[in-house]
């Protein structure tokens, strides 16, 4: 609970998902308050991807549960499940857009769709979430002719499409430029200023995740070894942490029998 008694604005509470016998989670534990913006890290195949479809619920838990605002998503009836639908924001890592129509027509999407608001009102207010992501004067193009930071911040104005209060970004710098992803970067802390709403980001980005990061959390084999803020975490001693935040791996054991690169000292390069 927050200071004044109101519940986070998402939490799990024993999280754990398994495929096959296998934990891809395991018993995840986390608290994202309102208006915050929490990252979520760990090296690959962390079961970084695993949690982010549960808290946007397209994939249910084995054991455990996801509360927004204090109440169990399981427990929702339809139409609670569909206003939740309509309060989230999802920004996909490649932009998600539909190729057949224009920058304007996707955006425009999930308001026809969802809302009853007459052409005009639609069309004004694709302009206005173009515009806060840079991209107004691109209104006309098609997908095919955007670059890629270019489509994910038009991901992220179909996402904001419905003025959503959860939005949630997987790997919103993945495969950008330094600069482009420094861009990316900036546009997040924007629209937090602007908007208010709560911001869950999937990134293995480093300097990303310090930038924007209010808390975050770092995952190794599906469990939850740090949170907190970024001093926070750099403080942690734990040797699986301290090998992502150093970016440390260790060498891979060879085999019996196995073959060593050649030319390198005691058969390693």
């Amino acid at each position: 609970m927050a200071e004044d008694g109101t519940p986070p604005a998402l939490e799990t509470r024993g999280l754990t998902v398994r495929f096959g016998g296998r934990a891809v989670l395991d018993r995840i534990d986390i608290r994202i308050r309102r208006g915050e913006t929490y990252v979520v890290m760990g090296p690959s195949g962390c079961g970084k991807t695993t949690l982010l479809k549960c808290l946007v619920r397209l994939l249910p838990p084995t054991e455990g549960s996801v509360l927004v605002d204090g109440r169990d998503v399981a427990g929702l009836g339809p139409e609670e499940s569909d206003d939740l639908r309509r309060a989230t924001g999802m920004v996909f890592q490649n932009g998600a857009l539909l190729n057949s129509i224009s920058l304007r027509e996707n955006v425009a999407l999930p308001m026809r769709a969802h809302l009853d608001m007459p052409p005009g009102v639609v069309e004004e207010a694709v302009r206005m979430k173009l515009a806060q992501v840079g991209l107004l004067e691109a209104a006309d193009r098609m997908p095919a002719e955007l670059s890629g930071g270019m489509r994910k911040r038009a991901g992220i104005a179909r996402a904001l499409a419905l003025d959503p209060r959860l939005v949630f970004f997987d790997e919103p710098t993945s495969g950008l430029d330094p600069v482009t992803s420094d861009g990316m970067d900036n546009l997040v802390l924007e629209l937090k200023a602007a908007l208010g709403a709560t911001m869950v980001v999937v990134t293995h980005d480093l300097p990303s995740a310090r930038k924007i990061a209010d808390r975050l959390v770092v995952l190794s084999r599906g469990r939850a070894l740090a949170e907190g803020t970024w001093d926070e975490v750099q403080a942690t001693t734990d040797p699986e942490v301290r090998g992502f935040l150093d970016r440390h791996a260790e060498p891979p054991v060879i085999g019996e029998g196995a073959t060593p690169l050649v030319g390198a000292p005691g058969g390693m390069a």
